[in-house]
């Protein structure tokens, strides 16, 4: 593992420091035609068997000739999309990938294969029970001794034995076993099934309780009972609900403790026990009577299965803790696997007296000799997850291979890609290039074979004593068994990165293939981001047009990317709901814009699906995604969208990015993102790191933390925590003492049982060397050896300290974001306006002694900014952004002498307003007129009282000629107001370009001439308004098929065409 983490990053070193020879200046050459490494690549889904061999050559082609370079194919299996021809693995299914992958070497498409059928994760008909993910599981039995006792083989399916373990039996006492009455408030089905001490009972909430939201149980146990936990059982249907437990005492009730009832989601992505039992401790308390309340009740038909109260400890959380029922809605917080510290109680298992008769196990049927006394046997085994790779087609769904098994996950490999590999010949698959493991949706296990020796290697002891603690019981303190299963999830976090991730790439290069990867996962993610996306040689992100959806995923990404020395980060781009067909460019850009401000550097359109029937149009679709596919009307024109990605692709993939802060995410797991606190200011970048790459990636140059590729940070920020590994704090400290700076609060102790005790007298030792007498109120900072330990400061506080800048500032709350990358020629600032509405800044950048230059990269235009101030070491520059408009900001150091007067944005003036007839021709296939129209104003289509136009979707051509007597030695465009939603322009037969967001504008230079000009625009609108019109038409009529059209008659059409006005204007 170790020698593939350093020989794997040795690799990307020299790789990286090669690419960075050839990042010096970026061309203005390169800008306007850049390289093939800035094209974007495609998801490219085959739904339902819905394939063909012609259906992919004309795909390919098409995304070649619009400048889409990758193409990741993913067999997808969606219930509202019909069975298609061509079945997974079948004969005509082979010929169909070997033809893809033959176009794409002729093409120059590079393709991807999914890893396995579906989107998540890594799974398939091949993988047996014995290689799936799996969880441990306890039968258990309570004997009285002297006797000897013969245990069968738990009945389970697929059970794998384990371990054996027999302890002395808890004493305890159950409110089940003794006599007792409960009530409630509000009536409750079968309401004796809460106490009698069987967890497959359920009582019902009646309709009353379901509509009040809340209901009481008052509990009565006359001989009185002593306890100290609660184990609450849901009922097998979802529920929430916020509880409180009081006892009577002779001061009447009292509260005992405040917990919340969390089991909405039932999918074993979000645990492999869907209704685990709610566990919480609290002090010992002796009563007759109990009262459980529960309010804010969310759930029909629901219930509860069985209530434990007891007197015997259990550990709190403990099937959250031990990864049995994880966060259930998709984006976790930083602290979702925190927890309060439990207090102390009484009544724990004494490690020293388990007993392990794990030597017994080799038939189905063991006997063991009781000794005196009451005992507790233990049978440990593992069982699958029962998870299965998904949404695939059915032939091609099955068990979710095992994620902590490279052995499990070579038979996998082998099964698909390796098939791939055997049935297409060499010289046919050169476009091969990638393998693709996409977000992780596939939930948690936490065990796998040999995870006792594993374990035991990394921890130095042995997790078998210490299972009785997954079944809640509390061996030795709360303290200790909590510190147990924080050394599961992290190993289970780990070997999910090392064996799964690292595991696939080291298959992948055998074939001389990449790994492409998403470092996250949406539901019942077990890992940690960061070193996740770590061992894969690219690394994605992912973000939704229309949603919040990407907030954590596109960081998650730059931040592992950067950390890890990889310069390409992607992004699964525009993924989006609903909407069919209704998305444009204009509507995508300020969306990508953002994304490229968290770090993106390579966009992944979402989605293009094969298109395999010629005679079918817009043809298959889904209900998800924006259709980047040949039969959207403006997938052609789309070309300009293509353009200007890929400049921004390739002027972010120059240089290292700038970023300030280093936030270091902390050592739990899982963890699918970090937190900001305190929080950064504007102007400020920042990364995510963990504690792998500062124990063996950072070193100190000049007081900056700084990575082997170059890559610096003036600060790392801890996060409130009061736990460190004393290795790490170690890393920590002989990073101050070479200068670097760090704020956070001190920690106290190791959050793990290894060492236990010597590894917190470590951790304050060390701490209090690096924090002295810092305590975050009268004293704030500690200076170690060539550094400075911070605590208690905001960020303002600490940048003033540092005397750092902003690296871009605005006055007010102007709605721009930005990012900055640099190499030793140049300053590269990404600039865009996030607002509908014209803005006019004047932003202050960290560049000084340097020459701002405007590198447009809609049209590709690089020109000088010729108004510039510099003081106190930041250049000022005004810039105008129309709206979404976005663009490069760069420093170099051609200084060039500044001429007095001129603007950086030339104000606007009009020549001739262009407003005489036009004549428009419509394609009579999808509906339009036959006969060429002439249009006496510009106008919306959608609101013509002719239905051909009104719901015409595709392209139609203006023509109009005009008389031109313009003398000036200016820049003169043409500007066509407003365009629904693309246009590609000829003046005089020269094509001036394609617009698609605002300013709809061109240069009309070389192309203008005095006298009669002849103007002709190509306009294309959305699919959506022939969808409208043919909802109301029978099937035999419509002129477009659809597997799922959302649209039905009566729903706005969108407005579409040339609206203008057409203005012809010069600069001032």
């Amino acid at each position: 593992m170790r020698n593939f983490f350093y020989v794997s990053y040795l690799f990307l070193i020299i790789l990286f420091a090669s690419q960075l020879q050839a990042q010096q200046l970026p061309s203005p050459a390169d800008f306007l035609r850049p390289p093939a490494s800035s094209k974007p690549g495609v998801y490219w889904y085959w739904l339902n068997g819905n394939i063909s061999k012609e259906g992919v050559v004309k795909d390919l082609q098409a995304m070649a000739e619009v400048g889409i370079g990758r193409a990741f194919i993913g067999n997808i299996g969606l219930g509202d999309v019909p069975e298609g021809p061509v079945k997974m693995f079948t004969a005509e299914w082979w010929e169909v990938v070997h033809q893809a992958m033959k176009t794409g070497g002729q093409t120059g498409v590079d393709i991807g294969m999914f890893n396995s059928p579906g989107w998540s994760q890594s799974g398939g008909p091949w993988v047996k029970p014995a290689e799936t993910m799996r969880y441990l599981a306890a039968d258990e039995v309570t004997v009285t001794g002297p006797k000897t006792v013969n245990l069968p083989k738990p009945a389970a399916q697929h059970w794998q034995d384990v371990a054996v373990l027999a302890f002395p039996a808890q004493q305890g006492t159950e409110l089940s076993k003794q006599k007792h009455t409960v009530i409630s408030n509000l009536p409750v089905n079968n309401i004796a099934a809460l106490t009698d001490g069987d967890i497959n009972t359920t009582a019902t909430f009646s309709e009353e309780v379901i509509k009040s939201k809340s209901v009481s149980f008052d509990i009565s146990a006359p001989a009185g009972l002593e306890a100290q936990s609660l184990l609450l059982y849901p009922a097998h249907n979802p529920l929430t609900a916020s509880a409180e437990l009081f006892a009577e005492t002779v001061s009447g009730f009292v509260s005992v403790k405040k917990f919340k009832i969390i089991r909405y989601n039932a999918m074993l992505t979000v645990g492999f026990i869907p209704y685990a039992p709610v566990s919480v401790s609290f002090t010992k308390i002796c009563s007759n009577r109990f009262r459980l309340v529960l309010t804010n009740i969310d759930g029909g038909n629901s219930g509860i299965n069985e209530l434990k109260l007891s007197g015997t400890p259990y550990l709190e959380s403990y099937a959250e803790k031990q990864l049995a029922k994880m966060f259930q809605s998709p984006l976790p917080l930083w602290n979702e696997y925190q927890w309060p510290v439990q207090q102390e109680g009484s009544g724990y298992i004494d490690a020293g007296k388990i007993i392990n008769l794990t030597s017994l196990l080799g038939k189905d049927v063991i006997s063991w000799k009781v000794p005196p006394g009451k005992w507790t046997i233990v049978r440990y085994g593992m069982l699958p997850t029962g998870v299965t790779n998904s949404p695939a087609p059915a032939e091609g769904t099955g068990l979710e291979v095992d994620k902590m098994s490279r052995e499990a996950l070579l038979t996998l490999y082998n099964s698909f890609i390796g098939e791939v590999i055997k049935k297409i010949p060499a010289a046919d698959r050169t476009s091969f290039k990638y393998v693709v493991a996409d977000s992780y949706e596939t939930g948690s296990q936490n065990w796998t074979d040999g995870m006792a020796e594993t374990f035991k290697k990394q921890y130095g002891y042995d997790p078998l004593p210490w299972l009785p603690v997954l079944t809640g019981r509390i061996v030795h303190s709360a303290d200790a068994s909590n510190r147990f299963l924080w050394d599961l999830r992290r190993l289970v976090a780990d070997k999910v990165a090392y064996d799964y991730v690292g595991g696939l790439r080291e298959l992948c290069h055998k074939n001389k293939l990449g790994l492409w990867l998403e470092n996250y996962g949406h539901w019942g993610y077990p890992s940690e981001f960061l070193k996740y996306g770590g061992q894969a040689d690219e690394v994605g992100g992912e973000f939704w047009n229309e949603s919040d959806l990407g907030s954590i995923e596109c960081k998650a990404a730059s931040s592992a990317a950067h950390i890890y020395g990889k310069n390409k980060v992607s992004a699964e781009s525009f993924t989006a709901g609903f909407f069919t067909y209704g998305r444009h460019p204009a509507l995508l850009k300020k969306r990508g814009d953002w994304s490229f401000t968290e770090g993106v550097n390579n966009t992944i359109l979402h989605v293009y699906i094969q298109q395999p029937y010629a005679d079918k149009v817009p043809g298959i679709n889904a209900g998800f995604g924006t259709e980047f596919n040949r039969n959207n009307t403006w997938f052609k024109q789309g070309k300009a969208f293509i353009d200007y990605l890929r400049r921004c692709n390739h002027m972010l993939q120059q240089g290292t990015p700038v970023n300030d802060v280093a936030y270091f995410i902390g050592e739990d797991a899982p963890k699918m993102t970090g937190v900001r606190d305190p929080q950064l200011p504007d102007g400020y970048g920042y990364d995510y790191i963990n504690a792998e790459v500062i124990e063996n990636r950072l070193s100190v140059n000049n007081g900056k933390l700084t990575l082997p590729e170059g890559i610096t940070y003036s600060l790392m920020v801890l996060p409130k925590l009061e736990t460190m590994r004393p290795e790490l704090l170690k890393s920590i400290r002989d990073l101050v003492k070479a200068g670097a700076v760090i704020l956070g609060p001190k920690p106290l102790c190791s959050p793990s049982l290894q060492s236990f005790g010597k590894a917190d007298e470590q951790v304050r030792a060390i701490a209090g060397e690096l924090w002295g007498k810092a305590d975050g109120v009268s004293i704030k900072h500690n200076r170690y050896g060539k550094g400075m330990v911070l605590c208690g400061y905001t960020m303002e506080e600490a940048f003033k300290l540092l005397k750092l800048k902003p690296d871009f500032s605005v006055e007010g709350k102007a709605p721009v974001l930005y990012t900055h990358r640099i190499t030793p020629e140049a300053d590269i600032y990404f600039v865009t306006n996030q607002s509908d509405s014209t803005i006019s800044i004047s932003p202050k950048f960290r560049a000084k002694g340097r020459q701002p230059e405007w590198w447009n990269p809609v049209t590709g235009e690089t020109r000088l900014l010729p108004e510039f101030s510099v003081a106190d070491s930041l250049t000022t520059v005004p810039l105008e952004l129309e709206g979404a408009e976005s663009g490069f900001v760069i420093f170099t150091d051609k200084m060039v002498k500044r001429l007095p007067g001129l603007k950086n944005f030339p104000v606007q003036k009009s020549l001739l307003t262009l407003n005489m007839p036009w004549q428009v021709s419509f394609d009579k296939t999808f509906g339009g007129p036959a006969e060429q129209v002439v249009f006496t104003t510009l106008t919306n289509w959608a609101d013509s009282r002719d239905d051909r136009i009104k719901y015409y979707s595709g392209t139609a051509v203006y023509k109009t000629t005009f008389k031109a007597d313009i003398k000036t030695g200016k820049k003169i465009t043409i500007d066509l107001g407003k365009v629904n939603v693309m246009a590609k322009i000829k003046l005089n037969g020269k094509d001036l370009g394609t617009v698609w967001t605002p300013p709809y504008s061109v240069d009309v230079a070389g192309a203008l001439k005095p006298g009669k000009n002849e103007l002709e625009i190509e306009v294309v609108n959305t699919w959506v308004n022939r969808l409208i019109g043919d909802s109301s038409l029978t099937a035999d009529k419509r002129l477009t098929w659809l597997n799922v059209n959302p649209y039905k008659p009566g729903d706005g059409l969108l407005p579409s065409g040339l609206m203008g006005p057409v203005v012809i204007k010069s600069e001032e």
